[in-house]
């Protein structure tokens, strides 16, 4: 008889435009993930984080955990789960209060946090992530821990990343259609940094790629804070699009040899003149063509993707030094997830971007590696990484964020107020 997950095991799920997968794992007190099982299966019914055939996702969602539970001997009954799509927004914001007693506590480290997310998003969005990047006691600058600071006034940097509410609720409705529970809702992008970035990466300054077959999720850290997160809402199925219009087969076909023989760069540096034959379609006899002139189309396709990315990091250069913030990736470019398997795809990037260029696949990790050490499986191994290592979503039931920031604010000393009398009697 399966085991049911224990409490110190966590399952991660990523509902994507080409696969589900889903990771049964537990994080061990060093922070490295021990992947006891895992399970795959294409997907259906979604398409760049949109629910478009809710029985088809939820049919696809249980094919995967199926398998994850065979392989894990266990029966799954919550998960962690990754969410993307381009309705997901992110901003920089700054919240600032009083230090009442002349040094910093952590309820007031807590209070700034609050005070920096108490904006008001756009209509159907929902707070996702409060993210710190740096505090201030002062004009005591670029502080990473305040506590027991001495000083008058605190202020928090944030970065926050919100979705919205309706493909937030479309998604979760989903899992919990395979009788699941949904412990946690992770931005996909935030997910996949845990997994492949290292702290001297983020501190030295990168920019990750995570590249999917329906978006590419863009994350960019310097002085190991989080500045920019950003959702493209096309990526690895446009190529797929190019070869199926240009070779006039089927998207099947097309993903096939995409897979296979794409590069992205002209001409194909490996096996440039292998002949490749092309299933056509409505009878037709089946045709040949080289892998250097399926190159002629795909790496067009993937310098215009990456240089949709180098557009939105010389505006985020532009923005932050305008605030006076030196922005520097010094660690370059990290590529991951499916898409970052393509042949040639480092060179065309390094080429595009100017600056080194690592392929990332999950870090720290035991147990089933053999499974999960693959770019593919960034973003599912990051939520069990993510769930170790953060808990900035707790922040979340500090209060609603509609409160706006004086009240907010004030509404929080109250309690505390409150609080400090009671303890005294």
């Amino acid at each position: 008889m399966a085991r049911t997950v224990e409490s110190k095991t966590i399952v991660g799920l990523e509902v994507g435009t080409s696969k589900v997968v889903a990771v049964v794992g537990e994080v061990l007190p060093d922070g490295v993930v021990n992947v006891l099982g895992v399970g795959s299966c294409p997907s259906k019914g979604i398409d760049r984080g949109s629910i478009t055939d809710l029985d088809a996702v939820v049919n696809s969602i249980q094919r995967a955990l199926e398998a994850a539970e065979s392989m894990g001997d266990c029966q799954i009954m919550s998960v962690t789960l990754a969410i993307t799509g381009e309705h997901i927004q992110s901003l920089n914001e700054s919240g600032f209060v009083p230090i009442a007693e002349g040094e910093v506590t952590q309820d007031e480290i807590d209070a700034a946090l609050h005070t920096a997310s108490s904006i008001k998003l756009p209509e159907g969005l929902s707070l996702l992530h409060i993210i710190p990047q740096e505090y201030a006691v002062d004009r005591q600058l670029n502080i990473k821990n305040p506590l027991g600071l001495q000083g008058v006034r605190l202020k928090a940097d944030v970065h926050l990343i919100a979705c919205h509410q309706d493909w937030q609720n479309n998604l979760k409705k989903a899992v919990e259609r395979c009788g699941l529970q949904v412990d946690k809702i992770v931005f996909s992008g935030f997910a996949a940094a845990h997994s492949v970035l290292t702290d001297d990466e983020k501190d030295l300054g990168v920019c990750l790629i995570d590249f999917g077959a329906g978006t590419m999720n863009i994350m960019v850290y310097t002085n190991g804070a989080l500045r920019f997160s950003r959702v493209v809402p096309y990526a690895g199925n446009v190529v797929t699009n190019d070869i199926a219009h240009a070779c006039a087969i089927s998207r099947l076909e097309a993903e096939r040899i995409k897979v296979n023989y794409a590069s992205a760069v002209y001409p194909a540096r490996l096996q440039g003149e292998k002949k490749i034959e092309v299933a056509s379609i409505g009878g037709r006899a089946p045709r040949s063509l080289t892998k250097s002139d399926l190159s002629l189309i795909t790496s067009a396709r993937y310098t215009e993707l990456l240089n949709v990315v180098k557009d939105e990091l010389d505006k985020l250069k532009t923005e932050l030094e305008g605030k006076h913030i030196k922005f520097e990736l010094i660690a370059g470019v990290v590529l991951t997830g499916g898409g970052a398997q393509i042949e040639d795809l480092r060179d065309c990037a390094a080429e595009v971007f100017g600056s080194p260029v690592r392929i990332g696949s999950p870090l720290n990790i035991t147990g089933l590696t053999d499974y999960v050490n693959r770019p593919q499986y960034s973003t599912v191994v990051g939520l069990l990484q993510y769930n170790h290592s953060n808990s900035d979503d707790e922040l979340l039931g500090h209060g609603d964020p509609s409160e706006g920031g004086f009240w907010g604010t004030l509404c929080f000393y109250i309690k505390k107020i409150v609080n400090k009398v009671r303890s005294e009697f």
